[in-house]
């Protein structure tokens, strides 16, 4: 271990990953709780899937939007303020959900509020992390986004029994208020970069070809939406999110088509929560050794491989499969997307950077979801909207083989 990051005892790198993890654990708790509550929206109000599903559409989009501002603001002023207030902020939206009575409260409370607090989630702990991390990078923000896949299996588990036992306005008020506590607490411990407290980022011992761009040749934003590189990594992270999150907005509803009983639908999405750990800590791990374009090759074709799986099947038991192998891709491309940004491009300017990327995802995951609800509404079944994820995924492959080592980039 590098004797300068340790020269007083402990490295409080460690601290940041462990704070980033919890914080991300509440934010994707209340936001894969929203899988439980489609149904329980859908028999109250009488509304379509594609409106429904334009909540979490809108959420995405003010994350992404909002991901490139905020980015910024994490550069200057660090992450433990930002994410304070944008705790509260997603927290009071989620506990606001339980007064309403309208298709317009639900796009404003979980739409707009939540879509605005999400937005900091990973521009402030990812960039974070990976200004505290060089060696072990992809491991730690594996690790970081590991209580991201816990909260995936938390949320839903923990929503269906409040769901049972109280209704949904009560999980609403209850989750959103247990989320904005555990934010505001765990953010108090971040801190912007090793820098500001006189010691430096766990780094390599010896350099290596396959490592991370060294800091010295960092690229401001000007120079990095110059090179190729950069623009793949949008591109293909629009693919990615347009497909994750049009699964995850729509599992829940396609398991009880399929025959499940509601619960054990909501255990197809914690399963592939807790799948998606695997994925984070293993394409993380992986990521430190073979690099960006070799992980996400990794990543798309295991998602084409569970599209293929889900869309060939009436069994509904084989939706657990299903939820393993998509789970491991899930999480993976969670888990190497801010450390790709941090190899090709160094942390000079790796918040907006990665808010850019991220903003382009979010566009993804916006149009994903109510393209894939709409497919429904017309056809009453969710195969050509498979369809039309595995070519989103098949583009987001072809789009990599283009990415480029830094040292060939042409900034």
């Amino acid at each position: 271990m590098d004797q300068q990051a340790t020269r007083q005892g402990f490295f409080y790198g460690y601290l940041i990953v462990g704070a980033s993890s919890i914080i991300q654990m509440m934010f994707l708790s209340c936001m894969f709780a929203y899988g439980v509550l489609f149904k329980e929206l859908e028999s109250e109000f009488g509304w379509s899937r594609a409106a429904i599903a334009g909540a979490p559409s809108l959420m995405m989009l003010m994350m992404g939007t909002l991901g490139i501002f905020l980015g910024r603001v994490n550069d200057v002023a660090g992450p433990r303020l930002l994410l304070t207030l944008t705790g509260v902020l997603y927290g009071v939206g989620f506990m606001l959900m339980y007064q309403m009575n309208s298709l317009w409260e639900l796009y404003l409370f979980f739409g707009v509020m939540g879509g605005l607090g999400l937005a900091s989630h990973d521009v402030a702990t990812l960039s974070t992390v990976n200004r505290w991390f060089i060696r072990f990078r992809g491991l730690m923000t594996g690790i970081v986004k590991s209580g991201a896949g816990l909260g995936q299996v938390i949320g839903p588990i923990a929503a269906s029994f409040l769901v049972i036992t109280y209704g949904w306005r009560i999980t609403c008020l209850l989750m959103g208020l247990f989320a904005m506590v555990g934010i505001v607490l765990a953010s108090q411990l971040m801190r912007r970069d090793p820098e500001g407290m006189q010691t430096l980022p766990l780094s390599e011992p010896h350099s290596n070809n396959r490592g991370p761009a060294p800091e010295s040749a960092s690229l401001s934003f000007e120079e990095a939406w110059k090179t190729r590189s950069f623009w793949i990594l949008c591109l293909a992270k629009f693919a990615d999110l347009f497909c994750l999150v049009s699964v995850i907005s729509h599992i829940v509803p396609h398991g009880i088509d399929l025959g499940l009983n509601p619960t054990v639908a909501v255990t197809v999405l914690s399963t592939i929560g807790g799948c998606s750990i695997i994925g984070r800590l293993v394409l993380g791990s992986l990521f430190d050794r073979i690099g960006p374009q070799r992980s996400l090759w990794i990543c798309f074709s295991l998602l084409l491989l569970g599209l293929m799986l889900i869309l060939h099947t009436e069994d509904s038991s084989l939706l657990f499969v299903f939820a393993l192998i998509y789970g491991i891709s899930h999480g993976g491309f969670f888990a190497v997307a801010s450390p790709s940004v941090a190899h090709y491009f160094g942390t000079r300017s790796h918040g907006i950077l990665f808010g850019t990327v991220l903003f382009f995802g979010a566009l993804g995951g916006t149009v994903g979801p109510i393209a894939t609800g709409r497919i429904y509404d017309l056809y009453q079944s969710y195969d050509n909207a498979f369809m039309m994820l595995m070519v989103f995924t098949c583009i987001g492959f072809l789009l990599t083989l283009g990415l480029k080592h830094p040292k060939m980039l042409n900034p």
